[in-house]
């Protein structure tokens, strides 16, 4: 990797790496004592000086659970789901070899919202399908060096089988790292056990996420700090496996106590490899360099798949240059995996006029699916060879019930049964969906329509799935891969629309894999009733028996073009409707500035949805979240009320909803 590469990497590794949100997403100043925000720490000194506005220094040495008044806002709660491999969508892409690993920036290391902002524009990383690992990359020497993830970003990557790292990055003494903060890390107590140790897999515990990447850039090392640093990374990965979390190393230091980036698993890092669940391999790799990294790996015992070769695709995305062959060769095994810094630049690319959640998701398909944006037809001429290409998808959704309503975590209005009851936007990561993993296969012998998340309609939530083109030909959408069970009481509900053309709509039902990969999954198609309203169909699978391995729809128009959207789809053996959420209560307030607590119902429930009741009967949406506690700001009388009035409901796997538990504030 030449110099300014280098440069643009460590420059976007420290004050300067994250991408500022919109001020819409900043609090008003009452707001700031109560407004929560994802948890950051330096691991014991804290720096001289005062911190600047909006930062705040924490010592993790000092962090106990039970001092953490933020922790109901920042504890995910979506447990990691088991995932498995369908057929490939395609010819090309591979199982059980190179996987991807995705170190990404969601926001500033200070002031970063614990559960999403009033903004849509937002990296609302769906393709989660091709992930193995998501590291919530971030981390300054002005503000701190341990980031917790977001809680809505772990419960989203849980539920599609995503682990997710917390972040500990030590910055080169260029851009303000001490080493006095990689000794406070590596510290022993008395008896020679390292405290941090402990604390950081204590943390990953009590915020419900999946261990830490280890990211130690700060020179003037020796090989006492070297040895130190190595024993440190030992008890953690025993602490970590204890808890059934993970550790990932970054190749820069090496035994000796220096930082040398080696670009290669060799014996300057095989150490702090072998300390580790896996290791990301500078940029400065070779062909040759993996060829043998891999190999050595082998040696190890360890797997070749456990090394991430890094691609910096922070400035140039999928225009970046990449020699895909010495990673992930067409012709023979992969060599090793890979590993993707800031892809996020998916969103930071786009202008900032033209940056709403539509033109983000076209982006975003284009660098996961390729340019084709259909992964079961790779576009050969597509010098950016895309995760489809290469990786096979995997996927969750294999118990029932199972329900989506396409939400993708974003959305410029909030939609409950096809109305707006909040006509702003926002972003919350947790109220993602489980979303299709191969976005998006179209089987047709004619034209083949575009299939897009559209923001401009939905069911619930801020999304759906828009279907248009002439459909010349009849067109199979893949929906779902799926491992669902089916029982003689089994039935699949769509919720959808045509707006414009007449179609024919038929769900498609397969309880076998595709033939082959790339091939089309033998479905069987039942007729469904179609309109220009929302209008929720009810489809009993009739002589199925066994598994359904894939769910689509077949689109026939009868007088095209055609324009269908699909706003929700369920599969259920009988209706199940959540018990009420209790206990709720408002714990902190400043003028408008409220924070709710409550206690769950036992039962399955999905998430928790806020409502505003206005004097007029009006229901207005506040917000929703997976966790326990939820912060509003800058709410105000209304309509001559002597107080405001909330409720709460619990959101079932099927979206039904509970009866509401109440709450009013005194203006």
């Amino acid at each position: 990797m030449n110099p300014t590469r280098r440069t643009v990497l460590i420059a976007g590794a420290t004050a300067a790496l994250l991408p500022s949100l919109p001020a819409s997403a900043t609090p008003h100043p009452k707001a700031a004592a109560l407004q929560p925000y994802a948890s950051y720490w330096y691991p014991d000194s804290l720096p001289s000086g005062t911190p600047g506005t909006g930062i705040t220094w924490r010592s993790l040495k000092s962090w106990r659970p039970a001092d953490d008044a933020d922790l109901a806002f920042n504890a995910a709660t979506v447990p990691l789901a088991p995932r498995f491999t369908p057929t490939p969508a395609n010819t090309t892409a591979r199982a059980g070899q190179a996987r991807i690993q995705s170190l990404v920036s969601f926001g500033p290391t200070a002031s970063n919202p614990s559960q999403g902002s009033a903004t849509a524009d937002y990296y609302a990383l769906t393709h989660w399908a091709y992930i193995d690992e998501l590291v919530f990359w971030g981390g300054s020497s002005g503000e701190g060096l341990i980031l917790a993830p977001n809680a809505p970003i772990v419960d989203a990557a849980h539920r599609h089988g995503v682990p997710v790292l917390g972040n500990i990055f030590l910055p080169p003494v260029a851009y303000g790292g001490q080493l006095q903060w990689t000794r406070d890390l590596v510290q022993k107590d008395a008896v020679g056990r390292y405290p941090l140790a402990e604390r950081l897999v204590a943390v990953a515990e009590a915020y419900g996420f999946d261990g830490w990447f280890v990211n130690a850039e700060t020179s003037g090392g020796n090989a006492a700090l070297g040895a130190d640093m190595l024993g440190f990374m030992r008890e953690l990965k025993t602490r970590a496996k204890a808890k059934g979390q993970r550790v990932t190393w970054y190749d820069s230091m090496t035994v000796n106590g220096s930082v040398s980036w080696q670009g290669a698993l060799n014996s300057q890092n095989e150490a702090f490899f072998q300390a580790a669940d896996s290791m990301f391999v500078d940029f400065r790799w070779t062909a040759a360099k993996l060829t043998s990294s891999g190999q050595r790996a082998d040696q190890l015992g360890r797997g070749r798949y456990e090394l991430w070769a890094g691609v910096d695709v922070e400035a140039n995305g999928w225009n970046s240059s990449v020699n895909w062959d010495a990673i992930v060769p067409r012709d023979k095994a992969h060599v090793v995996s890979v590993g993707f810094y800031r892809p996020e630049w998916t969103r930071n690319h786009l202008p900032a006029d033209g940056r709403g959640p539509g033109e983000f998701h076209v982006a975003d398909d284009r660098f996961w699916t390729g340019r084709s944006l259909d992964p079961s037809r790779p576009d050969g001429a597509d010098s950016w060879r895309s995760p489809a290409v290469s990786v096979a998808d995997r996927s969750t959704v294999a118990s029932v019930p199972f329900a989506s309503v396409f939400n993708t975590g974003h959305g410029l209005r909030w939609y409950e049964d096809g109305e707006v009851t909040s006509d702003a936007p926002w972003n919350h990561l947790g109220l993602q969906d489980r979303l299709p993993s191969r976005r998006w296969v179209v089987h047709t012998d004619g034209q083949r329509p575009a299939v897009t998340f559209d923001f401009e309609d939905a069911w619930r939530g801020g999304s759906s799935v828009l279907v248009d083109g002439d459909l010349d030909t009849p067109a199979v959408v893949d929906v779902y891969a799926t491992r669902l069970p089916l029982t003689g009481d089994t039935v699949v509900e769509l919720t959808h629309r045509t707006e414009a053309g007449n179609v024919t709509v038929e769900l498609a039902v397969a309880t076998a894999e595709p033939s082959a990969p790339g091939a089309t999954p033998p479905y069987t198609y039942f007729p469904v009733d179609s309109g220009s309203t929302w209008q929720t169909s009810t489809v009993r699978l009739t002589g199925l028996t066994g598994t359904a391995h894939a769910i689509g729809v077949r689109l026939t128009a009868t007088d095209g073009p055609v324009t269908w959207r699909l706003g929700g789809i369920a599969v259920r053996d009988a209706p199940e409707t959540p018990a009420a959420p209790t206990a709720l209560r408002i714990t902190g307030a400043s003028d408008g500035d409220l924070r709710f607590a409550w206690s769950p119902a036992p039962g399955a429930v999905r998430h928790h949805t806020l409502h505003r009741l206005l004097p007029d009967g009006t229901r207005r949406f506040l917000g929703g979240t997976c966790q326990r506690a939820f912060f509003v700001g800058g709410l105000g009388p209304e309509q001559g009320e002597q107080e405001a009035r909330f409720e709460l409901r619990a959101v079932g796997e099927l979206y039904t909803t509970s009866a509401p538990a109440t709450v009013t504030h005194p203006w």
